[in-house]
Formats: structure tokens, C-alpha cells, sequence
């Protein structure tokens, strides 16, 4: 439930980074959708498509005239985006055959994305005021924080966990040679 809710906090914190950090696991097989009707999850129309949003957004961001995450038509955004990824974790995690399981995970990524939108708000502007630097200078780690955040999710799901134990693996052999 923790992996849902934070990819939720993603998604709160920019919209199109939880999408396109999913979309890129299941690409790489670090989560399995197979089976599910967000398969096309992992196709290299949506990792492509996730990532020219998530690459806008960054730079959209950073402009004056950005809308707050917290209006309307950015918080829904936010919150959509929270339920496909959670869904997709959910599906990955194996609740795929479970309609109940399945809206569950969705529903906490979404609780998550609100976290996440208002939190992030909220530390950004103060942040901002209290440090006396540019937005950009607080904006830019927190994109860097919902890349990481977003991976991690992703990282702990069992595909993606035993995949990076093999590399880790196989960087100590070679350390050690």
C-alpha cells in the first residue's frame, strides 16, 4: 500500500513523471502488466508519449505563468494520473484478477496524488520564501525528488527488485576482481 499511496505522492507532485516512470518499468520489464488492460502500459507509444509530457512539464514549470498544482484542471490531472499508475502497481503487485483490489490501489495512489499536490505546494512556497532563492532553485530538486520517488515505487516491485540484485551482483564480482 505504501508503493501505491508514493506513487500517488508522485503524481501529486508532477503530473506526467508518475506515468512516464511507470511506463518506462514496465517497458524494461521491471513490472509485469501482461495480462491487464494497461499492458500498453509498457508499449513504446506510451513511454515515449509519457516522457515528451514529463519533459514539457519540467520545462513549463518553470515558467511565471504556471497554474498551481492545486487548481482545479492541474489537481485532476494529478489525481487521473495517480489512479493509472496506481492501478498499474496494483497489477503488478498481483492484484490483476481482484476488481476490488484493483480500484483500492488506485484509490490510494489518488489520496497520495492530494499528499502530494498540497504538500509539495506547501513545502515549494515556503521553501521559496524562507531561503529567498528563485522558484527554479527549489523546483528543479523537486523534480529530481519525484523521479527518485517514482523509481523507487517501481524499485521495490518483486520483477524490478530481483532484476537490480542480479546488477548489484554482478558490480561486486567485478569490484572484486
Amino acid at each position: 500500500m505504501l508503493l501505491l499511496f508514493g506513487i500517488g505522492v508522485t503524481a501529486g507532485l508532477r503530473t506526467m513523471t508518475a506515468p512516464a516512470v511507470v511506463a518506462w518499468a514496465a517497458h524494461l520489464g521491471w513490472i509485469n502488466l501482461s495480462g491487464s488492460p494497461l499492458v500498453f502500459m509498457g508499449s513504446v507509444w506510451a513511454v515515449a508519449l509519457f516522457t515528451i509530457g514529463a519533459l514539457v512539464e519540467y520545462i513549463l514549470d518553470q515558467r511565471p505563468s504556471a497554474h498551481a498544482r492545486t487548481d482545479p484542471g492541474p489537481l485532476t490531472a494529478r489525481i487521473v494520473t495517480a489512479l493509472l499508475t496506481g492501478s498499474c502497481l496494483a497489477v503488478a503487485e498481483g492484484a490483476s484478477t481482484e476488481v476490488r483490489a484493483l480500484i483500492v490501489g488506485a484509490l490510494i495512489a489518488a489520496v497520495g496524488a492530494l499528499a502530494g499536490a498540497f504538500g509539495g505546494y506547501q513545502a515549494r512556497v515556503r521553501l521559496v520564501r524562507r531561503l529567498r532563492v528563485p522558484d527554479a532553485v527549489i523546483a528543479i530538486p523537486e523534480d529530481l525528488f519525484a523521479i527518485g520517488l517514482g523509481l523507487l515505487c517501481c524499485f521495490q516491485i518483486p520483477h524490478f527488485r530481483i532484476a537490480m540484485a542480479a546488477v548489484l551482483a554482478h558490480v561486486q564480482s567485478r569490484a572484486l576482481l
